[in-house]
């Protein structure tokens, strides 16, 4: 296991339609490896003074940390929240090759993939 720069960033949405979008469009401009979503979550939070208690979709989007200023701004223009949850946890180990993909695949121009 290598140390990275890989990120694992938490959000979440109200549905699976609305995670598929984000995920997608995350994943053409690069800025995510992938994303797994987590339905039948349930949050509850405090907003406007109220506590909501909401069924939601949490997203967990893998990532490097190179990428996550860029992320930040295309969470500000594709997440259906007003406040969206963007928590990025850091990875401290993981196994190589698994690690090497996140960084090619959330590289703005990725080398050429060479045939296995």
């Amino acid at each position: 296991m290598s140390h990275t720069d890989a990120l694992v960033v938490l959000t979440t949405v109200s549905s699976v339609d609305e995670a598929v979008t984000l995920i997608r469009a995350l994943l053409d401009r690069r800025l995510i490896a992938c994303g797994t979503m987590l339905s039948g979550a349930r949050s509850l939070y405090r907003w406007n003074g109220k506590i909501a208690d909401e069924q939601e979709v949490v997203l967990v989007l893998k990532t490097s940390a190179s990428r996550l200023d860029a992320l930040e701004a295309a969470f500000g223009e594709l997440h259906p929240y007003k406040v969206p949850e963007l928590l990025a946890l850091p990875v401290t180990a993981g196994l190589d090759r698994y690690l090497a993909w996140i960084d090619h695949e959330t590289s703005p121009s990725p080398p050429s993939a060479t045939a296995s």
